[in-house]
């Protein structure tokens, strides 16, 4: 999945700051966010899928958290620990947690791209508070929900059936979770991902046991440094370029990330894992992507 999903949304505020800072924060989210498919790829040949998502977020939400502390960030109420607790199981127990176990058979090219679908669903689930899609935005998601099948003609997810119920179950999941965490009340700011990572550390733990997952042995020196690198980049350098670019632009940029990530994940997987791409997983991404183009487009002439 990929990986903003537990990102709060944050007012565009004018901050000083050098011009270069923002085209290399748009670059890093690019780049990073679209690598950590990849990034999974590499580090499930050691480590088992649940319990690789619970060792990034635990320790990204340990080194986020106390950081955060140090700086005089309050600490979340009992009632915000309770709706990180529930954000972060769905975002990334149920999120990133099942793209880690989808890509023990799915490459991650066809990953990023069945995770791309996540707005489709979020539109949809707005329904159950009666926010209800408009006619532009019922295009969008019925284009966009096309793709999703022309995709699962593909290759690469039609000869793996858990692995696509896996992708299209990681995708609600992270959709109904940013939906309903809209209408509670969640720690401020940084706080809310840093909660949110520790809480869902717990789930992706308690998933792991249920799993029969334990850690290896011996390690691949290749997949710790994978580990490291979700860990480090994906869960904290990403995602603080994130936040200064939410905070700088206007979010239909912030956003972009959102139709760039499958693309770059597509190419990363192609050129450094030799993975295959077919007529049908293309065409399914670009007709998902126009698709929730389509309902991007629509929600901000709407705002």
């Amino acid at each position: 999945m990929s990986d903003t999903a537990c990102h709060a949304n944050a007012p565009t505020l004018p901050l000083a700051g050098p011009r270069w800072l923002v085209p290399l924060s748009l670059l890093s989210m690019y780049l990073i966010w679209g690598s950590t498919y990849l990034g999974i790829h590499y580090a499930l040949v050691s480590y088992p899928p649940f319990l690789l998502a619970s060792i990034r977020f635990a320790v990204a939400g340990v080194l986020m958290f106390a950081v955060l502390r140090l700086r005089g960030v309050a600490l979340p109420t009992a009632r915000q620990w309770r709706n990180a607790a529930i954000v972060g199981t769905l975002l990334l127990a149920g999120g990133n947690g099942l793209v880690c176990f989808a890509e023990q058979s799915v490459s991650s090219g066809i990953a990023a791209v069945a995770v791309a679908s996540m707005p489709l669903f979020a539109a949809a689930f707005g329904g159950l508070y009666r926010e209800w899609p408009t006619r532009g935005e019922l295009v969008g998601l019925l284009l966009g929900f096309v793709g999703v099948v022309v995709l699962n003609l593909g290759d690469g997810l039609s000869a793996s059936p858990l692995g696509a119920i896996a992708l299209i179950g990681a995708a609600m999941a992270w959709a109904f979770g940013s939906v309903w965490s809209k209408r509670q009340d969640m720690p401020s700011g940084p706080m809310n991902t840093a909660a949110q990572m520790l809480c869902a550390s717990v789930s992706l733990a308690i998933l792991a046991l249920l799993h029969g997952e334990h850690l290896p042995d011996h390690p691949q020196v290749g997949a710790t440094i994978a580990l490291a690198y979700l860990i480090v980049f994906g869960s904290i350098v990403a995602f603080s370029a994130y936040l200064y670019v939410l905070k700088t632009v206007r979010p239909a940029l912030a956003t972009s990330y959102a139709y760039v990530n499958p693309p770059v994940a597509v190419l990363f997987g192609v050129a450094l894992a030799g993975e295959h791409v077919g007529a049908f997983d293309l065409a399914g991404m670009a007709i998902i992507l126009v698709g929730v183009g389509i309902i991007t487009l629509m929600r901000t002439r709407k705002a």
